[in-house]
């Protein structure tokens, strides 16, 4: 993932079947981000925030909760951190930073929302998702 020409991270996809463009939801995967450069956790939260609205409108008590839940989970990083991201369609969605648990543990309507960011159609890198589920 590039910004500006700027490397920000690598990311992988992992899950125990492929994973369908159109059912990526409903199935358990991970999503392993490496960071290539500085970065507060503060912003990383208030972005992925931004980038979970362009898939709908979300209620602002629900913003508000996971934007406090992402904060916590999501801490500075630096070149080489990793974090990782669970998401399972029942259960929802959990995180680990440089393989420690880290965070709450989220719903599955924020887990839906939060890998969205890379899976859905509405990701505002097309061209990051279709890389990442192989079109």
């Amino acid at each position: 993932m590039r910004f500006l020409g700027l490397a920000i991270y690598e990311i992988s996809l992992n899950a125990p079947e492929p994973v369908q463009a159109e059912g990526w939801a409903a199935q358990p995967l991970l999503l392993q981000l490496r960071y290539q450069r500085s970065l507060k956790g503060a912003a990383i939260a208030e972005r992925s925030l931004e980038e979970m609205r362009r898939q709908g409108a979300v209620a602002d008590a629900d913003a508000q909760a996971w934007l406090a839940g992402m904060r916590e989970a999501f801490p500075d990083v630096k070149d080489g951190d990793r974090l990782s991201g669970l998401h399972d369609p029942v259960e929802g969605a959990r995180f680990w930073f440089n393989g420690a648990p880290r965070g709450p543990r989220f719903n599955a309507a924020f887990s839906r929302r939060f890998f969205g960011i890379w899976l859905a159609p509405q990701s505002s890198e097309p061209g990051l998702r279709r890389q990442l589920l192989g079109l």
